[in-house]
């Protein structure tokens, strides 16, 4: 009894072509790439690139004469070609072969086949090697750019230009001899004195990473791939470090260290390394005066602090004019472009 809906069509036709195990456009199409090569499914891999081989003399274009026999030279070495592409690869003919004996599943069959043809056969490793590669020198160059712009920046602050002027005179790395600079114009002897004064302050002066707007000088440790590299050793010392603190004070219970108390005030202020670094020497005395590595004594100080922010913005008149003008408008304040 023939279909007469179109349901009933479509099921019938998606019957008909699961019973075939071979699909026009997938593999050798309705050919059989073991019957193109003229090889059985267990042959090895090396008796198939033998069969190919003979084929492939046989039937290569430049083995025959005349235009008629150069075209179906053509489409017989491409039927060949075709078929030893399928069979040569382990995945492809493991694919080819379920399709033989699994005809009715003819959707996994096509997206098994175009998923190999689609996807790009590159190792991952070496993927995600690149990828780290580029991460990393991206990193650092963007590092060391940021760390120029802002040693570029100190430079227009008049104290750190001052201050690196005198160094330099002081240690005489600015020419001064008017023989030396003849010859030279003044841009050129003012591009020299600014790399003398940029030294000065990357090598010879103490300044704060705050002052540096927190970029400090790039270093090969904070490379990605470095770390990742010494991830495991890093790794070992943590669980080393964190064992001994557990150990040490909160199981024998003994007293904190000045380096444990800055570890746990760092900590409560959830400061960066570099952050606290910039920290001066004064105020971290400061700090252990007050006790703050004790969460009490912190919280209650923290909550000062803020309580007094708040008393003197509330006394600002700049901070009022925004809180008047955010009452009048009932809106937020936005900054850049609409």
């Amino acid at each position: 009894m023939w279909p007469t809906t179109p349901a009933t069509l479509f099921i019938w036709l998606v019957l008909i072509q699961g019973s075939y195990a071979l699909y026009e456009g997938m593999y050798c199409g309705k050919e059989n790439c073991y019957e193109v090569l003229g090889v059985g499914r267990d042959d090895s891999k090396g008796d198939i690139a033998k069969a190919y081989r003979k084929l492939a003399r046989k039937w290569h274009p430049d083995m025959h004469q005349g235009a008629e026999a150069k075209a179906t030279a053509e489409k017989e070495f491409q039927r060949i070609a075709t078929a030893y592409e399928i069979l040569r690869d382990a995945d492809s003919k493991t694919d080819y072969d379920y399709m033989l004996d699994n005809p009715d599943e003819f959707y996994w069959h096509y997206y098994r086949y175009y998923y190999r043809r689609v996807t790009p056969k590159v190792d991952v490793r070496l993927v995600i090697a690149v990828t780290i590669t580029v991460i990393s020198a991206c990193q650092y160059y963007v590092a060391w750019n940021n760390y120029r712009s802002a040693v570029s920046y100190l430079l227009q602050v008049p104290k750190h230009r001052t201050r690196a002027m005198q160094i330099a005179r002081e240690e005489k790395l600015l020419e001064t001899d008017k023989k030396k600079l003849r010859g030279k114009s003044k841009s050129e002897i003012r591009e020299e004195e600014e790399e003398v004064l940029k030294k000065v302050i990357e090598e010879k002066m103490d300044i704060s990473d705050e002052d540096r707007g927190g970029y400090s000088k790039p270093h090969w440790t904070d490379i990605l791939w470095v770390r990742i590299i010494l991830l495991p050793y890093t790794t070992a010392l943590y669980i080393k470090w964190y064992v001994t603190w557990i150990w040490r004070f909160n199981i024998k219970k003994e007293e904190f260290g000045e380096e444990e108390k800055f570890y746990l005030i760092q900590k409560y202020m959830n400061c960066t390394k570099t952050q606290w670094e910039s920290v001066d020497d004064e105020q971290k005395r400061e700090y252990l005066k007050l006790r703050l590595w004790k969460k009490a004594e912190f919280d209650e100080w923290k909550a000062e602090r803020e309580a007094e922010m708040k008393a003197k913005l509330a006394e600002s008149s700049r901070y009022k004019s925004i809180r008047r003008y955010l009452k009048n408008n009932k809106q937020q304040m936005t900054f850049g472009p609409e």
